[in-house]
């Protein structure tokens, strides 16, 4: 009786400890959702801004995701009103890339037709699935994304 009811204390244990750390990891991966969908200070249309973006980039998929940058999103923005530099980075131990592209002014940024960006990013992900060997969806999807003032 006693085995028993050792094996059900350890298992009821077992199950509360991995309950407890499966809502762990689910607060602090909503972390940054919780920060995104916070009201943002208003931002002056004239300001410039950096456009901060991070994706999920396999370190085996690491060139591949350079060739689908520059032959997409590389072309592109260089021929867009507003925009002055784009600086990739990439964190090996988190296997995420980490992109920060500068506008002159907020407004411009922000003019930029929705349409002409789902293109782009339709050509990403093209050449993005050519490069990796994937057949379909976005091999390298969105972390987050947000805004970061000059100072």
């Amino acid at each position: 009786m006693k085995k028993y009811l050792r094996a059900i204390l350890v298992k009821r244990v077992f199950q509360f400890s991995a309950l407890m750390l499966a809502s762990l990891v689910l607060i602090l991966v909503n972390l940054e959702d919780v920060h995104a969908a916070m009201p943002s200070a208003p931002i002056d249309a004239n300001q410039t801004i950096i456009e901060h973006l991070r994706l999920h980039v396999d370190r085996e998929d690491r060139q591949a995701w350079l060739e689908a940058e520059r032959g997409s999103w590389g072309k592109w923005l260089t021929n867009k009103s507003g925009f002055l530099e784009r600086k990739l980075y990439w964190d090996p131990l988190r296997e995420e890339a980490t992109l920060m592209i500068a506008w002159a002014s907020y407004s411009q940024w922000k003019a930029i037709p929705q349409g002409e960006i789902e293109a782009v990013q339709e050509r990403f992900e093209a050449l993005a699935r050519q490069g990796t060997g994937r057949a379909s969806g976005n091999p390298f999807p969105l972390v987050y994304e947000g805004e970061l003032i000059p100072q």
